[in-house]
């Protein structure tokens, strides 16, 4: 077993105990060594995890979701995959009905609530904290996920707002729903809407919630909403990473975003779909393709504690009740699915799970495993495209220890042979020597960039 500690150096070991131990014993001193602004920064590098959507749409259970983390607990963890989260619909007792046969569960003062039934605990509402105390028993981070605004029930009711004076009615606007969920109003922007905002963040740190993915919210652009969801999460004292959802995110609020969440989703959902016919910005689903151009779009906002994210990985298994489709295996070709990967690396996007882990097969468990190809996205700087195209994009970042990242990309339906001088690419002109990340193979030194890609296919470097 191995495991690698980013100061530059590779620890070995023999035993899961023993490397558990060295291992946070290196990561306290690491994180000791660090200022304090450092230590504070919400997620320094793109989170990785796992998200239930892609697999279990909106009916995920405590036993289906933890035999996930199990998983990723005894194979990926390791390589730096953290977070596990479980999306949209926890709060509902028949998911799939319509209407109020949902059976929501909402609290005397208008907070959703787990459904027992598929989340027990000891105690009435406890559900997600269990899992939340499951997870980190294991060293990882629970996350959950919200659609923006209040309960219709809770504004029906007009339910007391908790820690407030303020009652549902005061907070909720009844003109706004969101366009695909109709379940919640959209919030005012007032201090009735801060203090729901607060309940819920207060209710979420107290399940020992470490992430939030807020959906509905940056499609159209709520900013007010946003803002105090922000706001909300840091009167909590803990550290809880914002994510927005769904896209495309307007590229005209790039600064503003920023400011307040931790990453938000460049496009509407992706799925395992490598092309469609007329595919136009925020269409649904959106495809792999045409991914690359709005991750070269938004390549000048990556930035520390701040991620663009092409959303989640739908790859592997996707099922037994996937959130879009049929249960399947992905559509994705091996070379598609080795694409996908590179792209979101190169640019530092999220990499965040869709698969059910269970059914993880040995060369997919390959990929996501492969430090030195995880090391692009979580430690490479400066990424940026020195071609992209519609049919082809290459991708250059900094590595430490004075390499260089390459990525090249086939998005064609034909193979192509690409051929660039150094001074082409924005390098020097010399012999540089090359590494294949995926394939774990050394090319040599090389006076210029040549190669040949099959369709959809992709390859990803280091450079000396």
């Amino acid at each position: 077993m191995e495991v690698v500690v980013y100061t530059g150096r590779t620890v070995k070991t023999f035993t899961s105990r023993s490397c558990w131990v060295l291992a946070g014993l290196l990561l306290s001193l690491v994180s000791l060594s660090l200022p304090l602004r450092a230590q504070q920064l919400l997620a320094a590098t793109p989170p990785m995890g796992w998200n239930s959507w892609d697999s279990y749409g909106l009916t995920v259970t405590a036993d289906e979701f933890k035999a996930n983390v199990d998983w990723l607990h005894a194979h990926l963890q390791l390589h730096g995959w953290q977070y596990v989260v479980v999306d949209e619909g926890w709060y509902l007792d028949h998911p799939g009905a319509e209407g109020a046969a949902q059976g929501f569960n909402v609290s005397p003062d208008g907070r959703y609530l787990p459904a027992a039934g598929r989340f027990p605990s000891a105690q009435p509402g406890d559900g997600l904290k269990m899992l939340a105390d499951y997870a980190h028993s294991l060293g990882l981070k629970f996350g959950i996920h919200i659609i923006r605004g209040i309960p219709r029930q809770a504004v029906d009711r007009n339910l007391p707002i908790a820690d407030s004076t303020f009652h549902a009615a005061d907070a909720a606007n009844t003109a706004d729903k969101c366009e695909w969920n109709g379940d919640n109003y959209g919030l005012k922007d007032n201090e009735a809407a801060q203090a729901y905002y607060d309940s819920i963040a207060k209710l979420y740190a107290s399940w020992g919630v470490d992430f939030l993915k807020v959906d509905c919210i940056s499609k159209p652009y709520h900013a007010a909403e946003i803002h105090r969801m922000a706001a909300a999460l840091k009167k909590t004292g803990r550290p809880i990473v914002l994510s927005l959802s769904p896209g495309p995110t307007p590229l005209s609020e790039a600064d503003d975003v920023r400011q307040y969440a931790q990453m938000w989703r460049i496009s509407n959902d992706v799925w395992d779909v490598w092309s469609k016919a007329d595919e136009k910005p925020g269409d649904f689903p959106q495809s792999l393709s045409a991914q690359a151009g709005l991750l070269a779009d938004w390549a000048p906002h990556i930035e520390r504690g701040h991620w663009p994210d092409a959303d989640m990985l739908p790859i592997g298994y996707l099922g037994p009740r996937p959130g879009w489709g049929e249960a399947r295996a992905s559509r994705f070709t091996p070379d598609e699915t080795r694409t996908l990967l590179t792209l979101w690396s190169i640019a530092r996007s999220p990499l965040v799970l869709g698969a059910n882990l269970t059914k993880i097969d040995p060369s997919l468990e390959a990929l996501l495993t492969d430090d030195e190809a995880i090391a692009v996205d979580q430690h490479s700087t400066g990424n940026h495209p020195v071609v992209a195209t519609k049919e082809r994009a290459v991708w250059l970042a900094e590595l430490p220890g004075g390499r260089k990242a390459l990525a090249a990309v086939n998005l064609s339906a034909s193979p192509v042979e690409l051929a660039y001088s150094w001074k082409d690419l924005g390098l020097a002109e010399k012999s540089w020597r090359l590494r294949d990340l995926w394939e774990k193979k050394e090319i040599g030194a090389q006076k210029s960039f040549h190669v040949e890609l099959g369709p959809h296919a992709s390859v990803l470097y280091s450079l000396k």
